[in-house]
């Protein structure tokens, strides 16, 4: 009898996982709500932006916090590519320049 209650615990493990993994397969096949090249830029004047030193231009910052190669496309927060705009984790919903910085700047590990 307990042999019996293991098969059928393991059925409805596997029912579930099969369930599970198919779910995930149908969501992962489905186009993106916002693209990355959707996403409106950040503009300079945005209150965060301000508040975090954005500079479109990396080069043009005077904040003393900024080291030489130091941009957006080479910070943990930013998830675009090298070039161009992307995405980042400090400005949810918009988009940064890969050239960008701002005084959250974090150097990938």
């Amino acid at each position: 009898m307990s042999n019996d209650k293991e098969l059928e615990s393991r059925r409805q493990f596997l029912k579930i996982a099969g369930g599970t993994v198919a779910a995930a397969a149908m969501i992962g096949s489905l186009p993106r709500v916002a693209r990355a090249a959707d996403l409106p830029h950040v503009s300079p004047d945005d209150p965060t932006a301000k508040a975090l030193g954005y500079v479109e231009d990396a080069g043009a910052s005077k904040d003393a916090k900024r080291k030489a190669g130091d941009a957006c496309s080479n910070c943990q927060f930013y998830s675009g590519g090298a070039s161009g705009y992307g995405p980042c984790q400090l400005f949810p919903g918009k988009s940064v320049n890969a050239k960008g910085w701002c005084v959250s700047h974090s150097k990938k590990a």
